[in-house]
């Protein structure tokens, strides 16, 4: 699965009552089956194990506070998932706040996401160019239909 971690202006439960009218959920988790939306929040203490403190920061001075809560959005290996995540980024950052994928460290605010701006020749999501950059085969749909379960 690919990943994005969304950080919402506002409270989560203002984000929880807009993904409840999005799609299936429940105890802070939801899933339309091609994506799959954890509530993280610092009360678990894991909000931010394993992030880099360069990464804290940048996120920090992005939203010029250090937030307390997030979505973790997980995107089914066995889909493209750039509309899907795309589209379910339009309503939850449409209040502000920043999303950060697993290709860049880059804190993209949905304005640049919309217009497709690109980052050190990075695009919001662009797992294509990454995986280019790296050697690595491009993610295909004959992967996607492969049987393989996430």
């Amino acid at each position: 699965m690919r990943s994005v971690y969304v950080f919402p202006a506002g409270e989560s439960t203002a984000t929880a009552a807009r993904l409840d009218r999005l799609m299936p959920g429940k105890n802070g988790y939801w899933t339309d089956g091609k994506l799959y939306i954890d509530l993280e929040d610092e009360q678990d203490g894991h909000l931010f194990a394993g992030w880099d403190p360069e990464d804290v920061r940048l996120l920090d001075s992005a939203l010029d506070h250090r937030p307390t809560w997030d979505l973790l959005v997980s995107v089914s290996s066995h889909i493209d998932g750039t509309a899907e995540i795309r589209n379910l980024l339009s309503h939850i950052l449409e209040a502000g706040g920043v999303a950060i994928d697993d290709y860049s460290d880059h804190c993209w605010t949905l304005e640049e996401i919309d217009t497709e701006c690109k980052i050190d020749g990075l695009g919001f999501f662009d797992f294509r160019t990454h995986a280019a950059r790296h050697g690595h085969p491009p993610w295909t749909i004959a992967r996607a239909t492969s049987g393989r379960q996430d």
